[in-house]
């Protein structure tokens, strides 16, 4: 993924050009245009790309090909063998050799055919390139966490807000039943008032640094694009342990480590469950190996490890009840008469978010894990993080998304951008 500055420039012509003379019209299908589940018409058709097509984004890149009106057109990755296999996997998929790749992400956005991406870098350049993805005219599919820092994914969301995108976020548990039981029985206050809500932390990842490699002979821009792989992140000459996952996921340039790494699921279920998408807690601070988080109407959101039932659980308490899920399907519930008569499967698939975002792309009704959402979830990720960094407790004023009297903390809510970049 990588831009040049001539092609950079004609993208901002074009987009600029086409915004100025057309004006903008929700999608409207006919029936007549609809045609049927197996074989559907052309205006019903999304027609997308990819943009990160490592393990993760080719997992979800196959389960948007699974859907029957959906055409893949197109790759873009920095690193060669991931877009080739990507490219691959489409051709192969569609019995035929039409598929794209790209080392510029913006000779993809130019392409005017695609209706939609699916974003799967690294954690850096999810807010980048979903901006990007935007001012092209696409709808996406993003992974998580929504962005590095605060900034970041506050720019995301109003520019969402501003040209009409529809944009879903891949915390693909708010679309998986028995989360949506225990938020549920939360949210309807079967559990009584709320007191206490656990957000597992990842296990790994917890050693959050900005190390500064030594340099490496960088490796031909076909093979691996180093510059591209940066994205606004601050130039530094190329390492070979830079781009690899167990690296950057705990470097700060790159990513939030532990914190962000599962709470961007997990805070952001406690969030839902707790009725506070809009908002946040207002204030944070360290006991142990936790981080506390205070709501203004007192509950409390405990970012935390040793909660049972698998990956990303999560443990919503109340005066007069508890739930306890995790991937595992598993869900315990206190007391007894509030079970039902469920099991689920257990696992963590994509199928069901990825059919609302479809569905979505095409009545332009606002998803389940829009960008506002995933903005105050990961905000709060964040703002748990600069608490760990500084030492001490914050306090954080939702409103104003902004820390109380401390300037300190409010310089840590964002980064600068590397040129040609901008949010």
């Amino acid at each position: 993924m990588s831009v040049s500055l001539s092609s950079r420039r004609q993208f901002l012509k074009r987009v600029a050009v086409s915004a100025a003379a057309a004006p903008v019209f929700p999608l409207v299908l006919t029936n007549s245009a609809l045609g049927n589940a197996a074989q559907p018409g052309a205006n019903s058709r999304v027609t997308m790309g990819i943009i990160g097509a490592g393990g993760r984004g080719q997992y979800v890149m196959q389960n948007f090909m699974s859907q029957p009106d959906v055409r893949m057109v197109a790759v873009c990755d920095s690193k060669r063998h991931q877009r080739e296999a990507a490219r691959d996997q489409v051709n192969q998929a569609y019995g035929n050799q039409d598929c794209a790749e790209y080392i510029d992400m913006m000779e993809l956005l130019a392409r005017t055919d695609i209706d939609a991406l699916v974003i799967a870098t690294g954690d850096n350049n999810h807010s980048l390139v979903s901006i990007m993805a935007a001012r092209a005219g696409k709808d996406m599919y993003c992974e998580k966490p929504m962005s590095v820092t605060i900034t970041e994914s506050r720019a995301v969301s109003d520019t969402m807000k501003r040209l009409g995108r529809i944009y879903q976020c891949g915390t693909q548990r708010r679309s998986i039943g028995n989360f949506r039981l225990a938020a549920d029985l939360a949210l309807s206050g079967k559990l009584g008032r709320l007191v206490e809500l656990h957000a597992e932390e990842a296990s790994g990842f917890k050693n959050i640094h900005e190390t500064v490699l030594p340099a490496e002979p960088e490796p031909p821009r076909e093979e691996f694009d180093w510059n591209g792989w940066l994205g606004t992140a601050l130039w530094r000459p190329y390492n070979s342990k830079y781009p690899q996952r167990g690296y950057w996921s705990d470097h700060l340039d790159f990513s939030g480590g532990s914190i962000t790494e599962w709470g961007s699921h997990t805070v952001d279920l406690c969030q839902w469950a707790n009725g506070t998408d809009d908002t946040g807690p207002v204030e944070f601070w360290q006991e142990g190996e936790r981080f506390i988080g205070r709501y203004a109407n007192g509950t409390k959101l405990v970012i935390r490890t040793g909660l049972r039932f698998g990956s990303c659980p999560v443990r919503y308490e109340g005066e007069e009840g508890w739930v306890e899920t995790g991937d595992s399907g598993e869900i315990e519930i206190y007391p007894k008469s509030l079970a039902r008569d469920q099991r689920f499967k257990g696992g963590y698939p994509v199928d069901n978010h990825v059919r609302t975002f479809l569905d979505c792309v095409k009545t332009r009704q606002e998803p389940n894990s829009p960008a506002e959402t995933a903005h105050r979830s990961i905000s709060v990720c964040h703002v748990a993080n600069i608490c760990k960094r500084l030492g001490r407790p914050v306090k954080w004023d939702p409103a104003a998304e902004a820390f109380v009297d401390d300037e300190e903390a409010n310089r840590m809510r964002s980064r600068a951008c590397r040129e040609p970049w901008y949010l």
